[in-house]
């Protein structure tokens, strides 16, 4: 038995739409502030979930390519955030602890009354199975990126 193109599209669409819930109610429900690089994968699914909308109602290859592309971004941006989190690089600087406090003065430093957290795009804040969120969001992307294919091939 063979998907149908529709199904496959919806299916897409539906595990991007997941992913989002997923992280917002990490966020929210749960209490983990997103980092940065955690904040920059939701982007890619948001985007693939307007493409999965459009190659629904439109046939045709070009929607599901430009998909299969997006979803290979944010596998790019979850490897990133994933080497970041493991040190096996630097990561930027806003959430690494690279900030250059030198234009501060001791009271500014001290200032609590606007707490603004930061949150580190170097430390893993949850794990599942001993994979980070942005683990599971590459290998996520990755099997998004070899469906995408699947659909555009259907035309």
């Amino acid at each position: 038995m063979t998907l149908s193109r529709r199904y496959l599209t919806l299916a897409a669409g539906a595990a991007s739409a997941a992913t989002l819930l997923g992280a917002f109610y990490v966020q929210y429900v749960l209490g983990f502030l997103p980092c940065h690089l955690c904040l920059l994968q939701r982007w890619p699914h948001a985007v693939l979930i307007v493409l999965a909308a459009l190659a629904f109602a439109v046939p045709g290859r070009l929607l599901p390519l430009a998909a299969a592309a997006t979803a290979l971004v944010g596998a790019g941006i979850a490897l990133y955030h994933s080497g970041v989190e493991r040190k096996f690089w630097a990561g930027p600087t806003d959430c690494t602890g690279g900030q250059n406090l030198s234009g501060l003065s001791g009271a500014d430093l001290l200032d609590f009354s606007t707490p603004s957290p930061i949150i580190r795009c170097d430390e893993v804040g949850l794990q599942v199975l001993g994979l980070s969120l942005a683990n599971i969001n590459l290998i996520l992307c990755l099997g998004l990126v070899w469906l995408w294919i699947a659909i555009a091939r259907r035309g």
